[in-house]
């Protein structure tokens, strides 16, 4: 909460512009401190309709991220609109449109790589247009390329509707158990541009990504210690992902299995009140350990992993329906179905070796 949420109701007006002034120093500090940073940050954009308040949000998330690193705006957009957004974007940043040779499957990689590929430095972050860094965070990200050459934050929502909450509980519990992918990483421009970039067709692009880097021999680092702020999207974006997100489980076969064993685990224990209790506390218990993991409960209220056993019954569920989504050709993402989720480990190490024969 914001000193002028907490002065509500109890201060003066003075007080209360005093109070948002002495927070706008405090960024401008952080601004300073940070300096400019030898990064090329990297935002791929496709926005068929945007509401007028995201859009300014956005633009002056640019204007402050320009401040401390050269800034790449790939905006896939079509129509009018978007040749003003893009003109109101190019005072503070660079912007380009997608580059077609990186293929013309899944969008965000397309941009990203058009961005990579354009990039004026070695390192390069790339980021939805959700993701808020501050100057602290990207530069924490930056430092940790120094060892690796893709590494993968974790993202945390900046405000809690139930739907973030709600999807708050798959973080946790990913993160209990392994990873939480996050809509953000830092990677060396060379070590991606040697392997080709990643496929365009993969619809889950962060795996198809680590995969093809660890494919050429490169470090892959997840660092569930970088808690990146990340804005929730709306109800009705977060309720289009709920198949998609299951039916990339489909390229992790014990993510899959584990999914699809849900929904009858439920029926077996329907009748079993005081068991299925059981298993939701521990579904709690295991979201509560995500939470605390690398200083997690930063970020994450203590609320939270209450959310997990029903993200958890939400995922059987939609396991099931996309084992359909299959059937059917895969989802429906931006236009056109995507079979593929991601590349296998065996296949990427084949493809890479052909690629160095050639």
């Amino acid at each position: 909460m914001t000193p002028l949420g907490r002065g509500y109701g109890q201060g003066t007006v003075e007080q209360e512009v005093k109070d948002v002034l002495s927070l706008r120093e405090v960024e401008d500090a952080a601004v300073a401190s940070a300096g400019v940073l030898d990064v090329e940050v990297v935002v791929p954009v496709r926005w068929d309709e945007v509401e007028p308040d995201v859009e300014h949000d956005f633009t002056a998330y640019l204007e402050r991220l320009a401040m401390i690193a050269d800034v790449t705006v790939v905006d896939g957009s079509d129509g009018p609109a978007a040749e003003v957004r893009r003109a109101r974007w190019a005072r503070s940043t660079r912007v380009l449109t997608p580059d077609a040779r990186w293929g013309s499957g899944n969008g965000k990689v397309v941009g990203a790589m058009t961005g990579i590929a354009a990039a004026r430095h070695e390192r390069v972050v790339v980021a939805d247009d959700d993701v808020r860094y501050d100057p602290a965070t990207l530069a924490a990200v930056v430092e940790a390329l120094g060892t690796s050459d893709l590494v993968l934050p974790q993202n945390h929502p900046t405000s809690f509707p139930w739907w973030a909450w709600w999807e708050s509980g798959r973080m946790l519990v990913n993160r209990a158990f392994a990873r939480d992918w996050p809509g953000t990483c830092a990677v060396r421009r060379t070590t991606i541009l040697g392997a080709g970039g990643w496929s365009s067709d993969a619809l889950y692009e962060n795996l198809e990504m680590a995969r093809t880097v660890a494919a050429v021999g490169g470090r892959v680092t997840h660092r569930a210690d970088l808690l990146v702020p990340r804005r929730p999207p709306t109800s009705r974006h977060f309720m289009r992902q709920r198949v998609r997100q299951a039916y990339e489980d489909q390229a992790q076969p014990l993510r899959l299995v584990l999914g699809l064993s849900v929904l009858p685990t439920v029926v077996l224990l329907h009748r079993r009140p005081v068991a299925l209790g059981m298993v939701s506390g521990l579904v709690v218990a295991v979201a509560e350990a995500g939470r605390r993991r690398a200083d997690g409960a930063r970020a994450f209220p203590p609320h939270t992993p209450l959310a997990a056993p029903l993200w958890l019954v939400e995922r059987g569920v939609c396991a099931w329906m996309g084992l359909g989504l299959r059937v059917l050709g895969g989802p429906r993402y931006h236009g056109r179905r995507h079979p593929l989720t991601a590349h296998s480990r065996r296949w990427l190490s084949r493809h890479m070796a052909e690629r160095r024969g050639s």
